[in-house]
């Protein structure tokens, strides 16, 4: 018979991770148990005391939720004891209990192994995250002067330098346009955009419904600058790739609507 390919045994049924946030929570709930099994000294803990048993349970039980009836790692560990070396009956006490003492560490290392596996999963949703967001990025039809400022940023892993320069960009073009380079920042766009008498108008302003909605992206032009630019200037958080490409498509929103508005100013 031609060798082929190992066929999953019968019933076997290895789970599925939805979400990283899945993973996350398998992880938390076996960092659980590992507490739990750490927790007890055989030097003062016998191998029939109460607290062992259910040490036990815990642990069968978190993998049985965890990984399902028909997984590898139930079928593994279904049965597990914290027990090595051979059993027999009328075994004396100091013998179980050396038994006892010598299987803690292998039940210390079946749950780290446990969760080591998890964390490559979470390492694998990671890299499929951020494939994925960049991807996203690269599908923006971002405004050329956001772009310029960004884009290679964002490519290159800086995410906070790319929201910062997209952030600058942005308020550079206000001042262009407006002819307005004596103020800066969120004064700058309470000045230009202001609601009664704006520098830059982004409609006609001939009612109050104009007004507002003027008004509105005067807020948002004074919010970037607020949240996004000073921030990023003053301090070396990042943001995460999935944030950075929020903040900077509406930066390029910002400045699509900048493109349009109209100078009031002779």
């Amino acid at each position: 018979m031609a060798k082929g390919r190992p066929q999953p045994q019968p019933g076997v049924e290895p789970k599925v991770f939805a979400t990283l946030e899945e993973v996350q929570q398998a992880i938390s709930k076996l960092e659980r148990r590992l507490a739990e099994v750490r927790g007890l000294d055989p030097a003062t803990t016998r191998y029939d005391d109460p607290r062992v048993k259910s040490v036990v349970d815990n642990f069968r039980n978190a993998v049985l939720e965890i990984y399902g009836p028909n997984s590898p790692e139930y079928q593994r560990h279904r049965s597990h004891r914290i027990w090595h070396g051979d059993m027999y009956v009328n075994m004396p006490d100091l013998y179980m209990q050396q038994r006892f003492a010598a299987g803690l560490p292998h039940t210390i290392e079946a749950v780290e192994n446990l969760i080591r596996g998890l964390g490559e999963r979470k390492a694998d949703f990671g890299a499929d995250t951020a494939s994925r967001v960049r991807g996203a990025f690269e599908g923006l039809d971002l405004h050329p002067r956001v772009a310029e400022a960004s884009a290679e940023l964002y490519r290159n892993g800086h995410y906070r330098n790319a929201v910062l320069d997209a952030s600058l960009a942005l308020e550079d073009y206000v001042k262009q346009k407006s002819r307005c380079h004596d103020r800066d920042g969120a004064d700058l766009m309470r000045f230009v955009f202001s609601r009664n008498s704006p520098v830059l108008a982004f409609n006609a302003l001939a009612d109050d419904t104009d007004r507002s909605e003027q008004e509105g992206f005067m807020h948002l032009f004074e919010g970037v600058m607020l949240a996004l630019r000073n921030p990023r200037a003053h301090t070396l958080d990042d943001d995460s790739p999935d944030e950075a490409l929020e903040y900077i498509a509406m930066l390029s929103l910002l400045a699509k609507r900048l493109e349009k508005s109209r100078c009031t100013a002779p």
